[in-house]
């Protein structure tokens, strides 16, 4: 049983992201995803929160996760990675979420002083909120908020 009635916080991260560390450390950094992670679960229970990551390069297995996410009730922080600009899918998945539970939208790089195409998201009119620019510590932020804010 997830959390041992704590309550659980379903962690995502989309395609290239199991990358972190080696790919475009000057965007992304040095940290990898399995850092980011055990940081994550660490926190998270600190804060009385079992925290569960996932990861896929795979739009259908994401959508799972969320599907997964919705049944249990869970609130979720997605990092979608290129799936952000592209998947009316995940959007569609997470509109569910977002009318439970709810989600955190991050991004570890400020997409929005990147390329164009990257300051559109598909996902960010559904969700409670978004963080961008702060590198891993967006991830953090997303669960303080999450600490704060579930039942």
């Amino acid at each position: 049983m997830p959390g041992n009635n704590r309550p659980t916080v379903l962690v995502l991260n989309g395609p290239n992201l199991n990358r972190l560390g080696k790919r475009q450390p000057e965007i992304y950094g040095a940290t990898t995803l399995s850092d980011v992670e055990t940081a994550l679960i660490a926190e998270g229970e600190a804060h009385g929160l079992h925290v569960i990551c996932r990861q896929s390069n795979a739009e259908h297995e994401l959508l799972d996760y969320v599907h997964e996410a919705a049944d249990h009730h869970w609130p979720v922080i997605i990092n979608p990675g290129g799936f952000t600009h592209t998947s009316v899918a995940l959007r569609d998945a997470l509109a569910e979420i977002a009318d439970g539970a709810g989600f955190i939208e991050v991004h570890i790089s400020n997409v929005h002083a990147r390329e164009a195409f990257r300051g559109h998201s598909y996902l960010s009119p559904l969700a409670r909120g978004v963080i961008a620019g702060l590198g891993i510590t967006g991830y953090s932020a997303a669960l303080r908020y999450w600490a704060d804010n579930v039942a």
